[in-house]
């Protein structure tokens, strides 16, 4: 019998300490994940979404494929933007297992591999937490950041200010420290982690406001086309990246400046497999600016449908 997997069942099975451990021998480990497809959707309305398709599977486990829509029109639809469905086969038979819901998956999995990437790479007295954005993605990133380091305020900075507001305003209610932050610049001058999950196709964060030891996660460029961070921010930092295929094929942020000459492929350090496995170091001065751009593996997919799978049978 197939098992269908609903979007609250993932969300009780993915707490994020269980998850980061999980990506964490996953990276370390390794498994099958090729490249994943990336089709262009045009829509009646003149806009494009995208189709992501991503396999992965390790022998005598489990086949796991995502297939992921990206429909950056969807919030004045009222609808998430990012929505998903990962199937899960056995690599023994090739015979189907369960279909799980692939949006809460992929919000928590991503928000998982950037808090596991910040466990490295994050001051461990990292005290301020900026979260530039405000969609789907924005809750769980406060959320799994909060798990590997304890911050003792959330600042939340939104192009929606009355968003950026209300956001702000239920973390407080949960009993996390957060105010909204109008002032994008100062916000980044005081934080010692900036996350940000934007659509932006301008660069949001300017490498001249980052201070010495701050750490910057970068998760919404997934095109050449997008961009959260400028060229100085890249060439100011130590920068790591998920995976090297992916961040080189598919992020502007990595993608212009190493065009433009303003940094060389070399300068990305480390991928998330090297700092799990202990090749690579992640922080190594209180002083050093770090970058984790995060693209999105296979891998990420495999880890937790295979933990959803366990916890639920």
């Amino acid at each position: 019998m197939i098992r269908a997997i609903d979007a609250a069942a993932v969300e009780r099975a993915l707490d994020y300490p269980s998850l980061i451990a999980r990506l964490r021998v996953a990276f370390r480990d390794g498994c099958a994940a090729p490249l994943r497809h990336h089709h262009a959707i045009p829509t009646p309305d003149g806009g494009t979404g995208v189709m992501l398709l991503k396999p992965a599977w390790r022998t005598g486990g489990r086949i796991v494929v995502k297939v992921i829509n990206i429909f950056p029109e969807n919030g004045a639809r009222g609808l998430p933007s990012t929505i998903g469905t990962v199937l899960v086969f056995d690599a023994t038979t090739g015979m189907p297992v369960a279909v799980v819901d692939g949006t809460a998956l992929t919000v928590r999995r991503t928000a998982a591999a950037s808090a596991l990437a910040a466990d490295y790479l994050a001051r461990a007295d990292a005290a301020t937490f900026l979260m530039v954005g405000t969609g789907q993605l924005a809750p769980a990133l406060v959320a799994a950041h909060a798990s590997v380091r304890r911050y003792r305020r959330v600042l939340v900075w939104g192009r929606d200010a009355a968003k950026a507001a209300a956001f702000a305003a239920r973390l407080d209610a949960a009993g996390v420290t957060a105010a909204a932050a109008p002032d994008l610049e100062a916000a980044v001058r005081s934080a010692d982690t900036i996350s940000c999950a934007t659509l932006a196709t301008e660069p949001l964060v300017r490498g001249v406001w980052l201070r010495a030891g701050s750490h910057l996660d970068l998760v919404g460029s997934f095109t050449p086309a997008m961009r959260e961070a400028d060229d100085a921010a890249m060439a100011r930092a130590r920068i790591h990246v998920d995976t090297r295929a992916g961040a080189l094929a598919e992020t502007g942020d990595l993608i212009g400046p190493i065009e433009r000459g303003v940094i060389g492929r070399e300068a990305i350090v480390a991928e998330l497999a090297e700092l799990c496995a202990g090749t690579v170091a992640g922080r190594r001065t209180a002083a050093e600016i770090t970058v984790f751009k995060s693209v999105g593996t296979a891998l990420e997919d495999y880890a937790a449908a295979e933990l959803v799978s366990e916890r639920i049978g």
